[in-house]
């Protein structure tokens, strides 16, 4: 009964410290924001925001997460081609852009905008690695809406998050700038655009075959994917894939393998460079589920492992913005390993593999 007080009083606590915390950034900005102002927004002491939050970033990057995943959206109709698939996903998208009459720091935050927020090598190249998964997620997705077999469509969906990206910092310098309405129509345009679209990393041929082994597995559980909102059942035949979150381009090596992929991100920082990838992750996917049908989002499964139970379930006690590992479980065991760079697609190739042996 004491925990439970305990809980609900912190759950009050960080509501607070959010609810006030937005009102500093949309007033002040993120650069301008000060800590001190957020406790005495929300009569609470300076410890107790740091208590709940590691510092202002941390802090910034919540506030936007709580923007995103609790914002009230509606569906689009389903898409009936790719040009339309793609109009649809730049007007769902184009909804952040701020209003002429709002204030300039209340429109970074309705644009979600890192403006002086990553001032960092590391989080700049985190946010590169992030830019190539969300690029993978909506290419995998825009792949639904051509015959089985067709193009792949990644580069595509890299070159429109790349122009509507660019929309949302105009938008941000210049609030009025550009017409959505054209943006959109563009995007549907880019359709036709013959981009010689094809993957294959100049790395793959050279990497090391996985290992097999005959280990139980005794995995989490309450595990979501971010992609589709479905529970996930690590104990099901598949692929388990962790990468840091300086490796998430590495996920498309074993979502391209045709087996049944979880790709379980993890990170050295969680308050921080964990949120980041929350961050975009979330406002990525659910554009994506308010535009595609559920039979047609990426079959990948993306788990955010931040407190990385699963990393430490498979034997991974210390990872970090650099790790990338991979299993097959089979049975409900884990019947191959691979660590290091290549690791998902020597996992997702070991069941052919081992058919091919098997036959002989």
């Amino acid at each position: 009964m004491v925990r439970l007080a305990r809980a609900q009083q912190q759950e009050r606590t960080r509501a607070a410290v959010l609810a006030a915390a937005r009102d500093e950034f949309v007033e002040h900005g993120y650069a301008l924001a000060k800590v001190d102002r957020i406790a005495e927004r929300a009569e609470l002491t300076r410890g107790a925001v740091y208590s709940n939050f590691s510092g202002k970033r941390a802090l910034y990057l919540a506030v936007l997460i709580d923007l995103v995943e609790n914002a009230v959206t509606a569906e689009s109709p389903p898409p009936v081609s790719l040009p339309d698939a793609l109009g649809s996903f730049a007007r769902v998208w184009l909804e952040r852009l701020p209003l002429v009459g709002d204030t300039a720091s209340g429109g970074r935050l309705q644009l979600r905008s890192l403006a002086s927020v990553l001032d960092d090598d590391h989080g700049r190249m985190v946010l590169a690695q992030v830019a190539r998964l969300e690029a993978l997620l909506l290419g995998m997705a825009l792949e639904s809406c051509v015959p089985a077999g067709g193009e792949r469509r990644v580069r595509l969906a890299a070159l429109v998050l790349t122009l509507l990206n660019g929309s949302g910092h105009l938008a941000e310098n210049a609030p009025g700038s550009g017409d959505p309405f054209d943006v959109a129509r563009a995007c549907e345009h880019l359709s036709g655009l013959d981009l010689a679209d094809t993957w294959a990393p100049p790395h793959l041929p050279f990497v090391e075959p996985a290992q097999p082994c005959g280990e139980t597995w005794d995995p989490p559980g309450g595990l979501v994917d971010r992609i589709s909102g479905a529970p996930v059942d690590l104990g099901a035949d598949g692929v388990v894939v962790v990468l840091g979150a300086g490796r998430l381009g590495a996920a498309e090596e074993a979502a391209r393998s045709g087996e049944q992929v979880t790709v379980v991100v993890v990170a050295s920082d969680p308050a921080e460079t964990g949120r980041l990838v929350r961050l975009r992750v979330s406002d990525l996917t659910g554009c994506l589920r308010r535009v595609f049908r559920a039979d047609a989002l990426p079959s990948l499964r993306l788990v955010l492992d931040d407190p990385a139970v699963v990393a430490a379930a498979l034997g991974l006690p210390d990872p970090g913005d650099d790790t990338e590992a991979a299993v097959r479980v089979q049975g409900g065991a884990i019947v191959a390993r691979a660590e290091g760079r290549g690791a998902g697609l020597a996992v997702a190739g070991s069941n052919s593999t081992r058919r091919r042996k098997a036959g002989r």
